[in-house]
């Protein structure tokens, strides 16, 4: 095969793919975000107009974080040290970046969000108003259940850090009851929402890994769901 084939062009732009995959965690993120999407799609039957969309803006933003590491490898080989002009570069494609998931977001909104919304609502027609302290009962128990994990892993620091993140665990509880009382689809996915955001600040701020906060978001996850099985679904 001649290095200037066709297939060789592949092969090389399958490298640089994979290449992305290993060293940039942004796109791993992207990946996965991208099977979960399209995962979803299917699940909750979008029309193809609305599956094009989704495809569409996936490939956006995996193609602007592909150039946005392009730019910044060519940056990192001819520049010695800091320079201005290199982190203007770097800025602006990240910002190419930053406004196609800002896109993303946006289309992901506009198909999923009455899908997910009316699925919800419609997990809620056999429930009746819960007495309020049984949000306080699975707070609790959330906190227990991550006092306890933390304790059989002999952690240092019960605050910050280690397994799992008790911010994150609480946060998931805290939405989960919110949807339970308000029996609400819309409601719960902003809270869950803001529970997203709670996690993500925790990763941003070095306190936890990604495993970390999944762990401890399920946790609350489950003792709050537990609690209203137990007391009152």
């Amino acid at each position: 095969m001649k290095s200037g084939s066709l297939l060789w062009s592949f092969n090389y732009a399958i490298a640089g793919i994979v290449y992305a995959l290993r060293t940039q965690r942004n796109m791993r993120l992207h990946f996965l975000a991208a099977a979960v999407i399209l995962f979803a799609a299917l699940a909750l039957g979008v029309s193809r107009l609305e599956l094009i969309g989704l495809v569409l803006v996936i490939a956006l933003v995996m193609a602007t974080e592909l150039i946005n590491t392009a730019i910044e490898a060519a940056i990192d080989i001819s520049i010695q040290g800091f320079d201005p002009l290199a982190k203007i570069a770097k800025d602006v494609a990240a910002g190419a970046v930053f406004i196609s998931s800002l896109a993303a977001v946006a289309i992901g909104y506009l198909v999923f969000f009455n899908r997910i919304a009316l699925a919800m609502d419609a997990n809620f027609h056999i429930v009746k108003q819960a007495p309020v302290h049984l949000t306080v009962i699975a707070l609790s128990l959330t906190s227990l259940a991550v006092l306890a994990v933390k304790a059989i892993r002999k952690e240092d620091n019960y605050l910050r850090g280690g397994w799992p993140s008790g911010h994150t665990a609480l946060a998931a509880s805290a939405a989960s009851a919110i949807t339970y009382l308000t029996l609400s689809g819309s409601i719960g996915l902003m809270a869950f929402f803001v529970a997203a955001l709670v996690a993500q600040s925790r990763v941003e701020a070095g306190a936890h890994t990604i495993a970390q906060v999944v762990f401890g978001a399920f946790i609350g996850l489950l003792m709050t769901t537990l609690v209203f099985q137990v007391f009152w679904l």
